[in-house]
């Protein structure tokens, strides 16, 4: 059997007598895309600052690529291949967006980039970048200032950061929030593109988007997963619908 790209062990954390997350048990194998859906307050957000390191467990593990990072900081969970976007975009807005990828390029292979510069100047840092902004289908945009670009844009670009860190897993939380329908598209088809490619956990509340990029659902209720399988089956679940999907509807 294949070692999972992550894996969570009875993980739990608690402020005062809430129990936020509550003893998660979770396997997602190398090339999943894998969601995680639920109410307001269900906990799926302190969910992934546990797994990105912003936020310390009070019990269990979490293991990346076979490797205990349950103690790790931050940065050395991103330089074993841990990534992640957030509900309200990072991006530097006076920087173009070619050189806000570039920082990230350079913050994973240490090069001596002067980001004040004119110009960028280091292929070593250019070329790369460029290639992420292409995957995200903004190589147009790559000497404008990202304070610039249109919300969507700002999403997209957020994504070719972390794919510039050579991640093996991508956490995504709420990437289409505050997007407009068209934006959703584009970021969809962009999600496509890299299923199977990329080790991908996925929060969000855009049911549209989640059915059609999991591979599996888990759904999290009062900081318990109730809930794991393919998009069918958790969609027919009684007890995901009574929880969740049914007061969507």
């Amino acid at each position: 059997m294949s070692v999972p790209m992550l894996r969570l062990e009875h993980l739990a954390k608690s402020f005062g007598a809430l129990k936020v997350t509550d003893g998660i048990d979770l396997d997602i194998p190398v090339g999943e895309t894998h969601a995680i859906i639920g109410p307001n307050g269900a906990g799926k957000t302190t969910l992934i600052h546990q797994i990105a390191g912003s936020l310390a467990p009070d019990a269990g593990r979490i293991i990346l690529d076979d490797r205990d990072v349950t103690h790790l900081p931050m940065p050395a969970r991103a330089h074993l291949g841990l990534a992640r976007s957030f509900q309200i975009t990072h991006v530097l807005p006076r920087f173009t967006a070619l050189e806000n990828v570039a920082l990230a390029v350079q913050a994973r292979s240490g090069s001596s980039f002067r980001f004040w510069q004119p110009v960028a100047g280091e292929a070593a840092l250019d070329v790369p970048a460029l290639e992420a902004l292409a995957v995200v289908d903004l190589t147009s945009r790559a000497h404008t200032r990202a304070g610039s670009l249109s919300h969507g844009e700002k999403r997209r670009l957020e994504l070719a950061i972390a794919l510039a860190q050579a991640p093996k897993l991508l956490l995504l939380d709420e990437p289409m929030a505050g997007a407009g329908a068209e934006e959703s598209r584009r970021l969809v088809a962009t999600l496509e593109g890299l299923k199977g490619r990329y080790t991908i956990l996925l929060v969000e509340h855009d049911m549209q988007a989640v059915f059609a990029l999991a591979d599996r659902i888990s759904v999290m209720v009062e900081g318990r997963i109730i809930a794991t399988g393919s998009p069918q089956a958790v969609r027919a679940d009684p007890a995901v619908r009574a929880a969740y999907l049914g007061e969507a509807a």
